[in-house]
């Protein structure tokens, strides 16, 4: 049986997988998914979302998707991998993405934007139709890719872009667009994700408990618990969904009752022991995100 069944739980609640119904929108997250939205009913254009590792920026675009995906009037599509090594690549990749049909000759650079180009004015003029393109490790595309996506944002109306662009990248990013001002020009939205509080780490704790099936009163995480898990984790919602997995598996094999202080030292412990290189901001717990 699986340690969460023992505990009374239908799945597993802390899974570091981006599956959108696990996803607790913080404030901020909330703030964030709210302004994209209306960046793109506005048809604005670029918007960025930056954020550290580990803050939810890949779950959000997948909690994104889904709420496009409730929407009538959008085309969604998303880039998990934005590494290409020359800019014909990357828009041979993007025209797969986008799902655009065209004959299997060779093609040059300019055929590629050409079938972007009537593609977005298809969908866009003719079909009323809204193109999202969400691409996430953002921080990873090169220059010649970032001048590619440049190229997209120019296709537009007297009154609105006809790509809706969405970059989630980790905070390197930014001095990526900086170097491109012709680029930062067209940034309509730029977001920033940030680490929980303590009252959204217990609330997220308790998000993913409820979701993942636990109706007990008795409470699996103490408040002394959830306080030493937000001191070690600093709030960074990948590290709170490990340390509270390795927190109830522990509680499990030592038959116990509800999570407290001591058996989140205890883990702490462990992994110092373990060789784990603490980082200048955890240094208690040494966990590097």
């Amino acid at each position: 049986m699986s340690y969460y069944r023992i505990l009374g739980l239908e799945q597993e609640p802390f899974s570091t997988s981006p599956d959108p119904a696990f996803f607790y929108q913080s404030r901020r997250h909330r703030a964030v998914l709210a302004n994209l939205m209306i960046e793109f009913r506005l048809k604005r254009g670029l918007s960025v979302v930056l954020g550290d590792v580990g803050t939810g920026k890949t779950t959000l675009g997948r909690k994104l998707i889904q709420m496009l995906r409730e929407r009538e009037g959008f085309v969604f599509h998303l880039v998990l991998d934005p590494t290409f090594p020359s800019e014909d690549l990357f828009f041979d990749a993007l025209i797969r993405t986008l799902g655009i049909e065209h004959d299997t000759g060779a093609k040059t650079v300019v055929d590629y934007r050409e079938l972007l180009e009537r593609f977005l004015f298809r969908k866009g003029l003719e079909e009323m139709k809204t193109v999202v393109l969400l691409i996430d490790e953002a921080h990873k595309l090169n220059g010649l890719s970032l001048e590619a996506l440049r190229i997209l944002l120019n296709y537009e109306t007297n009154d609105a872009k006809l790509l809706q662009l969405v970059l989630l990248g980790q905070m390197e990013l930014l001095p990526l667009l900086m170097k491109m001002p012709n680029l930062t020009d067209r940034i309509s939205s730029k977001s920033t994700l940030e680490p929980l509080d303590l009252d959204e780490t217990r609330e997220m704790i308790l998000f993913r408990l409820q979701e993942a099936g636990y109706r007990s009163r008795l409470p699996l995480f103490l408040d002394e618990a959830v306080e030493e898990i937000y001191h070690c984790t600093e709030g960074y919602p990948r590290r709170i969904a490990m340390l509270c997995h390795r927190a109830l598996r522990q509680l499990v094999m030592q038959s116990g009752r509800s999570v407290n202080r001591a058996l989140v030292d205890e883990l702490i412990q462990q992994e110092i022991e373990a060789g784990w290189s603490p980082s200048r901001a955890l240094q208690k717990s040494g966990f590097s995100g």
